[in-house]
């Protein structure tokens, strides 16, 4: 029984000590996934910077495009005024715009005639 006992106890010992010595595989796939994990995410990230470099290029054209069909509201004009414009330039009614903008009727007629007289 005393040999049986020692025995398993050496056994156990060495085993605990050889526990330390040996290459834990959990580990390695740990930092695998790790380092597989933070490389997507770079790549992700890169992709999204890339796609948001296109994606502002392709609205600049498309306001330059528009800039050119389009005259440009003059920004010295106060913000109301360049509003009325725009909402005129997008075929509302004058009745529309001064429900929208509570001005009068008359007031946005004279806005959209200073405005043609301008151009």
């Amino acid at each position: 029984m005393v040999y049986t006992i020692s025995t398993l106890l050496a056994v156990a010992i060495i085993l605990l000590i050889m526990s330390f010595f040996l290459n834990d595989r959990f580990k390695n796939i740990e930092s695998q996934l790790e380092q597989f994990s933070i490389s997507s995410m770079q790549e992700s990230y890169q992709l999204k910077k890339k796609i948001k470099i296109l994606e502002e290029e392709l609205l600049t054209d498309d306001l330059g495009f528009m800039e050119e069909t389009i005259p440009a509201v003059d920004k010295n004009q106060p913000p109301m005024f360049q509003k009325i414009v725009e909402m005129n330039r997008q075929g509302k009614d004058i009745d529309q715009i001064a429900r929208e903008t509570s001005l009068s009727e008359h007031d946005v007629f004279s806005i959209i005639n200073q405005f043609s007289s301008e151009r």
